[in-house]
């Protein structure tokens, strides 16, 4: 993905962080930042929101570095930054289409209109496109932490402990929303007739 411009001043003013021993900025970046992008990716859908929303959680580590405390991985707090970065976002934009639907509502002079939104996967066939985004559909509609525990662990492939690491809940706690994720997904699938065993 490309750095903007802003980042990329970030990444070159950067020396060793004080407390991540000899590390710098530039290092940890090249270290995560595809493991961000796609798992923002599996949130958003979107190449250029993946990329912003990547940029954003990069700025945010610049700036918290400082206060890394070493009482998990960085690469696990730098997720859970990920993670709520890309909820804040698909709030954010769903709050903006809210706002731009209530206006058009109201306004005479406008004929309401539905925003289709892009999906955007690197790697999906495209005789396989709708199902999976059909799929990715359903998943967004899930209670955020079903949503997340089910990325991480059907999509990302992370174990239940890593999970729990990165989401601050108990093994069990992350079993239990694996499996109320997957029950509550399979039957809005069964609804929109989409096989899920492509996923679940």
């Amino acid at each position: 993905m490309k750095r903007s411009v802003f980042l990329c001043q970030y990444i070159t003013l950067s020396h060793p962080i004080d407390n991540i021993h000899t590390m710098t900025f530039e290092q940890i970046y090249n270290k995560n930042v595809k493991l961000v992008y796609n798992l923002c990716l599996q949130y958003v859908h979107n190449l250029e929101d993946a990329e912003e929303i990547t940029q954003d959680v990069f700025i945010s580590v610049h700036d918290s570095l400082n206060k890394f405390e070493f009482q998990s991985k960085i690469s696990t707090w730098i997720y859970r930054i990920a993670i709520n970065k890309s909820l804040d976002f698909i709030k954010a934009k769903n709050t903006k289409k809210r706002f731009a639907f209530i206006y058009r509502l109201f306004n005479e002079n406008n004929e309401i209109q539905y925003e289709q939104s892009h999906f955007e996967h690197p790697g999906i066939l495209m005789e396989n496109k709708e199902e999976i985004k059909q799929i990715f559909t359903r998943i967004d509609q899930l209670p955020p932490n079903q949503r997340t525990a089910l990325i991480l662990n059907k999509i990302e492939k992370k174990s239940h402990s890593e999970i729990a690491e990165i989401m601050l809940l108990s093994s069990k706690a992350v079993e239990s929303l694996i499996q109320r994720g997957k029950s509550n997904l399979q039957s809005k699938l069964k609804t929109a007739r989409v096989d899920p065993n492509n996923i679940v």
